[in-house]
C-alpha cells in the first residue's frame, strides 16, 4: 500500500499534453457580470472540479435522469484500473504509469453546497462569467465518451455518496493526470495558469486561490 501511494503521488507531479484538450473561453466584455461560481476541492493525492447541475445537466440531459435532483456534481478524471479500484497496488500504479488502458470520470451529485458536503477538505471558488463557465462545461463534457446515440456511457458504481463513474476520454499517463486534468478545465474558464505547472492537488489549489475572481455583487434595489 505504501508502494502504491508512493507510485500515485509520482503521477500527480507530471504535467499534461493530451485529450481532453482545453477549451478556449470565449471572449466577454471587461463588464461581464461574474455569477457563476466553481469549486475545487483537495482530496490529497488529487483534486475534484465541482460545477453547478444545471449547466452540467443542459449539456448531458442524461446525469439528472441517473441522479436526479442535485445541487453541483463533483467530477474526477483519472486511470480506468486505478481510479476504479478497492485495493491499489503497485502494479496497478505502473500500469497507469505506462501502459493506461483508458479513462474514467467519477461524478458525485451533490445535494447541497460543496463547503458543506466536503467540509472535511479544503475547498476554493472562484466566480465565472457565463461565457467562462460554458467552456469549463464544454471541456467537461468532451471528457466523457459517447455512445452511438450520442449519450455517456455509466460503467460502474462510484466511490463515496451518490456517484457513478463513467468511461473518459483520453489516457492517464505521465504526461496526462487527474490534477492536470482539473488544471485544463480552469484554464478553459478562463484562469490565467498553466496546466503544464499545475502538477498536483496543492499547486492546484494555490493557484485557484491567488487567482480567484469575486462573484459580481448584485445591485441594490433603488429606494422609491
Amino acid at each position: 500500500m505504501k508502494l502504491a501511494g508512493i507510485l500515485f503521488g509520482a503521477v500527480a507531479l507530471t504535467a499534461c499534453s493530451s485529450s481532453p484538450t482545453v477549451v478556449g473561453p470565449a471572449q466577454d466584455s471587461s463588464h461581464a457580470l461574474r455569477s457563476h461560481q466553481v469549486h475545487v476541492e483537495n482530496h490529497g493525492w488529487h483534486a475534484g472540479l465541482i460545477i453547478p447541475a444545471t449547466h452540467l445537466n443542459r449539456e448531458i440531459p442524461e446525469l439528472k435522469q441517473g441522479f436526479g435532483p442535485a445541487a453541483y456534481y463533483e467530477i474526477g478524471w483519472g486511470d480506468r484500473a486505478f481510479y476504479q479500484a478497492q485495493h491499489t497496488t503497485a502494479d496497478l500504479g505502473l500500469q497507469a504509469l505506462f501502459r493506461s488502458k483508458g479513462s474514467v470520470l467519477h461524478v458525485v451529485a451533490i445535494p447541497d453546497s460543496p463547503a458543506k458536503a466536503f467540509n472535511h477538505l479544503d475547498v476554493v471558488s472562484t466566480c465565472l462569467t457565463k461565457h467562462e463557465m460554458a467552456s469549463v462545461v464544454e471541456f467537461v463534457a468532451n471528457s466523457f465518451v459517447r455512445g452511438h446515440r450520442g449519450s455517456v456511457l455509466p460503467i460502474n458504481q462510484g466511490l463515496y455518496g451518490n456517484s457513478r463513474f463513467f468511461a473518459g476520454t483520453g489516457s492517464y499517463s505521465l504526461l496526462n493526470t487527474c490534477n492536470t486534468w482539473i488544471a485544463k478545465g480552469l484554464k478553459s474558464a478562463g484562469l490565467d495558469l498553466s496546466p503544464s505547472l499545475t502538477l498536483t492537488s496543492g499547486s492546484v489549489i494555490s493557484a485557484v486561490r491567488s487567482r480567484r475572481q469575486l462573484c459580481t455583487p448584485r445591485p441594490h434595489p433603488t429606494a422609491q
